[in-house]
């Protein structure tokens, strides 16, 4: 009787040890097979996150960042422990005790799965296991995956510690809002640190991870308060806080930044700029874009904010005088439909939503605002972040021909600024602006070194981001002389030589060419100092001619003004394109003494370790770390750099431009307290017109033109429209970089010549005609030859004669149109062509 029933059981038994082995081998059958071709987890080890990276002013302070994911990785050890145990409780409450998975959590999550009949499918992954599915796997809800997690979660626990693991989670973790990892997140809601982060904050972040989309603080409020709740609940069952503490925190309001009760983290960084956007577009050609924005890099910019902001306004304020000079209201293209504007709410919606600048700070801070009603007198407006609506006077718009309701429609998007009083800062009235059709681009830098003080692009960088600073390629005019002069000082000539200025006949393909001064004179037998002084195109010309193109060509290239410039005769004239960045830091040499200099707009690079990978200044300090150098010197800073032209011709061509500051083309416009160097470019029709010009420490640059480019006026010259910029900006350089007379070098002895005729005048000699020149030692000037250029000379040449009073009169040209020229003017004189 007892032997069937052992039979019995021991046949139960072998079938129950079967069915195991054989769940057994299916399952190690199902892991080997899924476990054969998985990524390999060796590499988390070595991983680096994407991260953001970070542009710093001089100062150390942050003015702007970059990242294609908004992640601050933070390294374990520097993460409150607060802010783990939140996440710990909200996802995994077994962290630190299972292999990589939690089973119990396995089989609960497939009971709720079989009851709900698929409907309820929740992930039960352990933190272990979202690592594996964020860095290695897909983040699909199959089966497959799911084993395929398991397997790297245990080899990875075998590899890493439970700190590795749960750094490299809450640094990859995406939190809502574009914001990867903890430290990110905690800035995009609450602008916190992590460790100034409540414990309800914490919970607040911890509650995301399981459906960033469906928990918006503002969208979904209640349904993130419940979840914060109930991981503040989990964090007191687990022991990480207290109960008083827990109750205390779940009764705290919901706050944010999305829900305005923190100020957001881009408000306490300045308005992205030309600036820095130009060292993204630098950085990322040398980087490469993929590491600058994830490497994690930190760059210290040479900007200066005082002079950015300084550069900025004398710009705007120039193109905006221009625009309003030509009075014509364009507006911003804006237009707000008429169903919102009886509705407050829904304007000022509506208003927040248009795409115009809000960058603009120029005499104060330009708001978007929108016409409401027009009247006889006066125009209501409402303001962005404004809370009453206001209004515009009718004398606001004196400089426009029509009144309101001819020249505003209701529902027009306007730009307006306070205008206020200049004793006590009261408001006067709201004014309306409008951004320039006219453009233009400022740059300044330190001579000695390249460093980019300052940089603007345009008008407002909200408007147009694009670099007319560093991208637009226009004609410098005049501005490019000072290359062809250089050419001829190294070829042997001095500032007393003496060139023809008359006219000239070039036989070009496309016709004859008959370039021009812009007086329409001919003035003779000149010295180079006048000729460049008072920008003589046909001397420039003909000494053009004289010293070769070639010359001229490869000067222009050795400063960095060309990569390969063209050796038309036309180009000496400045014909031919470059950019504003280019000319000022060709212009730095001069300034230096004739050193290579390479502009930059960062002093350093750092990767996310820290280490340098790339710095500016090659120079080397041989006595920075001499505790022995006296207080009142500075370290001996030696310099490597190659000289790009001799350091006497350096010298004659800086006197020669102080010359255009003091009694030249740019007088009326340059009047400093320190000596100024520089030279005015104006081109065919006033399409561009430049100011390039320095002091012993600070070189600074400007062009004013359209994009699409065309006459800017009869009136338009580069020291009326570019030398008030240079002058207000050069004012407050001046304060602050200070600034002296140019230093003579070696190698030279100084003689007294007459300006007009380059004749050598006694020692002794005084009066407005006397300027000492600069002569190399041991070459003996040459006085009273005259350099042709190849070009003969007309017998019959009326020459201007200095003082002499001008019959100006108005002739007809052969293509009919009409001209202002001098008395008694030649053929030549009537002629077209040439920069000037």
């Amino acid at each position: 009787m007892l032997r069937p029933i052992l039979s019995l059981f021991g046949t139960i038994f072998s079938l129950a040890t079967l069915v195991v082995v054989m769940v057994a081998l299916s399952i190690g059958a199902v892991f080997h097979i899924y476990g054969k071709d998985l990524p390999s987890h060796e590499s988390l080890a070595n991983y680096t996150p994407p991260t953001i990276s970070r542009i710093y002013s001089g100062e150390g302070k942050i003015i702007d960042e970059f990242a294609r994911e908004r992640r601050l990785f933070t390294p374990a050890e520097e993460i409150p422990e607060l802010v783990k145990q939140a996440f710990i409780s909200a996802e995994d409450k077994n962290f630190y005790n299972h292999a990589g998975y939690d089973a119990r959590g396995i089989a609960a999550a497939v009971v709720e799965a079989v009851k709900t009949r698929g409907e309820t499918v929740r992930g039960a992954s352990t933190i272990t296991q979202q690592v594996m599915k964020n860095f290695l796997l897909s983040g699909d809800r199959r089966i497959e995956r799911k084993i395929k997690e398991i397997i790297l979660a245990t080899r990875i626990e075998e590899t890493l510690s439970k700190e590795d693991i749960l750094e490299l989670y809450l640094n990859e973790i995406f939190l809502g809002q574009n914001s990867y990892g903890v430290t990110a997140a905690a800035q995009t809601y609450f602008n916190k640190t992590l460790s100034e982060l409540e414990p309800h904050e914490a919970a607040f972040l911890a509650s995301m991870p399981q459906a960033p989309g469906r928990t918006h603080p503002v969208h979904n409020k209640d349904r993130l308060r419940d979840r914060r709740n109930y991981v503040l609940t989990e964090m007191y069952e687990n022991g990480y806080i207290s109960e008083a503490v827990k109750e205390e925190e779940i009764t705290a309001e919901l706050r944010s930044v999305q829900n305005g009760d923190f100020p957001e983290w881009r408000e306490t960084l300045p308005p992205r700029d030309y600036f820095t956007d130009e060292i993204r577009r630098q950085l990322s050609q040398d980087f490469g874009e993929g590491e600058f924005f994830t490497g994690g890099l930190t760059v210290r910019a040479t900007i200066d904010p005082e002079m950015q902001t300084a550069g900025a306004q004398a710009l705007q304020r120039q193109l905006e005088q221009y625009d309003r000079n030509a009075g014509k209201w364009r507006g911003t293209g804006e237009t707000l439909p008429e169903e919102v504007l009886d509705d407050e709410k829904a304007w000022r919606e509506a208003l927040a939503a248009t795409d115009v600048a809000r960058d603009i700070e120029l005499d104060g801070k330009w708001y978007p605002a929108v016409v409401l009603e027009r009247g006889d007198q006066e125009m209501t407006v409402g303001i962005e972040a404004i809370a009453e609506v206001q209004s515009v006077p009718r004398k606001d718009i004196a400089w426009l021909p029509g009144d309101f309701k001819e020249t505003f429609k209701r529902g027009d998007v306007v730009h307006v600024r306070r205008m206020t009083s200049d004793d006590d800062g009261s408001l006067i009235r709201w004014t309306l602006r409008q951004v320039p059709e006219v453009q233009g681009g400022f740059v300044a830098m330190d001579v000695h070194n390249g460093r980019v003080l300052a940089m603007q692009g345009g008008f407002s960088y909200q408007d147009s981001v694009f670099n007319r600073a560093t991208q637009a390629d226009r004609q410098p005019g005049s501005s490019f002389k000072p290359f062809v002069y250089a050419a001829a000082l190294d070829s042997g000539y001095s500032p007393a030589t003496i060139v023809i200025d008359a006219p000239i006949e070039i036989d070009t393909a496309g016709g004859i060419w008959r370039p021009r001064n812009s007086s329409n004179q001919f003035y003779g037998p000149t010295p180079l100092r006048t000729g460049i002084e008072m920008s003589r195109n046909l001397m420039t010309v003909r000494l053009a001619q004289e010293v070769g193109m070639d010359t001229v060509a490869a000067y222009a290239e050795r400063f960095g003004v060309y990569d390969r410039m063209s050796t038309f005769l036309a180009n000496s004239l400045g014909s031919e394109e470059t950019t504003l960045y280019r000319m000022v830091s060709a212009y730095a040499m001069f300034a230096n003494g004739g050193e290579r200099v390479q502009p930059t707009l960062v002093d350093r690079v750092q990767n996310r370790y820290g280490e340098t990978v790339y710095n500016h200044d090659p120079r080397d300090c041989v006595e920075c770390d001499d505790p022995s150098i006296p207080q009142n010197r500075g370290p001996r800073i030696v310099s490597n750099r190659d000289r790009v032209i001799d350091p006497v011709t350096a010298y004659q061509l800086t006197s020669m431009m102080q010359g255009v500051v003091q009694r030249g083309t740019a007088s009326g416009a340059i009047n400093l307290s320190v000596p100024v160097a520089g030279k005015t470019g104006t081109t065919n029709d006033a399409r561009d017109v430049w100011f390039v010009g320095f002091t012993s420490n600070i070189v600074a640059g400007c062009y004013i033109g359209f994009d699409q480019p065309r006459g800017l006026g009869r009136s338009a010259y580069g020291s009326s429209m570019c030398g008030p910029v240079f002058q207000e900006f050069m004012t407050q350089a001046i304060k602050k970089y200070g600034g002296g007379k140019f230093k003579v070098p070696e190698g030279g002895h100084f003689i007294k010549i007459d300006r007009y005729t380059g004749e050598r005048l006694p020692d002794g000699a005084s009066g407005a005609h006397v300027v000492a020149e600069y002569f190399r030692d041991g070459e003996e000037p040459l006085f009273g030859y005259v350099y042709d250029g190849g070009f003969a000379m007309g017998t019959d040449l009326d020459i201007y004669e200095q003082n002499r009073s001008e019959e100006v009169r108005e002739v007809t040209t052969s293509d009919g149109d009409t001209g202002s020229v001098g008395d008694k003017a030649s053929f030549g004189s009537l002629s077209s062509g040439g920069l000037y």
